[in-house]
C-alpha cells in the first residue's frame, strides 16, 4: 500500500508569494555565498544540506491524499485542490492503456477546502471514467452539484461526461475491494461533522486518515473512546493546524494543536504520525518549528517508538 500526500493545506489554498519567494532565494544565497561549492556536485550536496523552509516548499493545495494498492489501483481521500494534480495522473494512466477507469472516492466531509477541485478533476469530464463515490452522507451528491450550480461554475456536475455512482458507506461497515483493501470510518469532532478513514492491506497495514478533527485537553475521553479504532496504525495522518498558542483561543473551530496529535499518536501507539492540514497564513519555516516543537513534545512524554513527519505535497509512504 502506497500513501502519497497531494494537498496538506487547510481552510484555502496558500500559494507562496513573491515576498516570500524572495526570502527564501536570499537566504539560499547568502548561505551559498559563505562557502560556494566548488563542483555540480557539491551543489547537490549544498542542496541537501539547506534547512527545511528552504530546501522544501509545503505546498498550497488543500487536501487530498491518494491510496495505491497492491493491484494498483488508486483511492482518492477528499478532493481539494490537490485532486487537480491526481486527475491530471489518472489522465496520463488512461491515455496509455486506453482502459475503462474505475475510480473510487472517498469524502471525509463537504466543507469547500475538501470537494473545491472536483469541477478542476479532469477525469470527471470523460466517459470512460467511472467515479465510485463513498461517504457517510446520504445526500452528497446534491452537495456536490450545489457547488456547480451556474452562480458558481460554468458546467453543472450532472452535466460532465463520466459514469457516478455514490453509496452511503457508515460507521460499522466494512467496505472491501479486490485486492483485500479493507475501509472502515469512524466520526470525528468538527463543526459540521467530519470522519476518518482506515485502510487495512491484504498484510495487516494500517493507514488512517483523520483530517478535520479538535483534540483537546479538556476531553480526554475523546482519545481514550478513540483508541479502538486507531490503536496500532502503521500511519496515522493527523489534522495539526495550529500552534498550541493558537489553539486556545479557536476552540470548538474542529481542529488540533501539535501537542494533542502526539498525544494522541502515543496513546493510540501510532506507529507514523504524519501532521497535516496547516494552517494557510502559516510560512514553511513556522510549520517546521512546529514539527520541531512536536518532535520535542514526544521527547518530552518520553515516547521513543513513534516517528513524527511534516506533510508537504508530493511526499510517499509505502506501508
Amino acid at each position: 500500500m502506497i500513501v502519497q500526500l497531494f494537498g496538506v493545506r487547510g481552510s484555502i489554498a496558500a500559494p507562496l508569494r513573491n515576498q516570500d519567494y524572495r526570502k527564501k532565494i536570499l537566504e539560499i544565497l547568502e548561505l551559498y555565498a559563505s562557502k560556494p561549492p566548488q563542483t555540480r556536485n557539491s551543489v547537490e550536496d549544498f542542496w541537501k544540506k539547506l534547512p527545511y523552509h528552504l530546501k522544501f516548499v509545503t505546498g498550497s493545495d488543500t487536501t487530498c491524499v491518494t491510496v495505491t494498492d497492491a493491484k494498483g489501483e488508486i483511492y482518492i481521500l477528499d478532493m481539494g485542490t490537490g485532486v487537480r494534480n491526481v486527475g491530471d495522473d489518472l489522465l496520463q494512466t488512461y491515455f496509455n492503456k486506453k482502459a475503462q477507469k474505475d475510480v473510487n472516492i472517498f469524502i471525509t466531509h463537504t466543507h469547500w477546502d475538501h470537494i473545491q477541485g472536483l469541477p478542476f478533476f479532469k477525469p470527471i469530464y470523460f466517459p470512460e471514467f467511472h467515479l465510485k463515490f463513498h461517504s457517510p452522507y446520504a445526500d452528497l451528491e446534491a452537495r456536490l452539484e450545489s457547488q456547480q450550480r451556474p452562480e458558481f461554475f460554468p458546467v453543472r456536475f450532472a452535466d460532465t461526461g463520466s459514469r457516478k455512482e455514490f453509496h452511503h458507506f457508515l460507521p460499522g461497515d466494512e467496505m472491501k475491494f479486490p485486492s483485500g483493501i479493507k475501509v472502515e470510518i469512524h466520526p470525528l469532532k468538527h463543526p459540521g461533522g467530519s470522519f476518518a478513514y482506515k485502510f487495512t492491506d491484504a498484510l495487516g497495514k494500517v493507514f488512517i486518515f483523520a483530517t478535520d478533527a479538535e483534540f483537546t485537553g479538556e476531553d480526554m475521553s475523546i482519545i481514550h473512546d478513540y483508541a479502538p479504532f486507531f490503536k496500532d496504525a502503521d500511519l496515522l495522518v493527523l489534522d495539526t493546524q495550529y500552534t498550541l498558542d493558537e489553539s486556545f483561543s479557536k476552540f470548538d473551530w474542529g481542529h488540533t494543536s501539535y501537542t494533542m496529535s502526539v498525544n494522541c499518536a502515543t496513546a493510540w501507539n501510532v506507529k507514523n504520525l504524519v501532521l497535516t492540514h496547516h494552517e494557510p497564513s502559516y510560512s514553511d519555516e513556522k510549520i517546521y518549528e512546529i514539527y520541531e516543537a512536536s518532535r520535542l513534545h514526544k521527547k518530552f512524554l518520553g515516547e521513543k517508538k513513534l516517528k513524527i513527519h511534516l506533510a508537504r505535497e508530493g511526499l510517499r509512504f509505502h506501508l
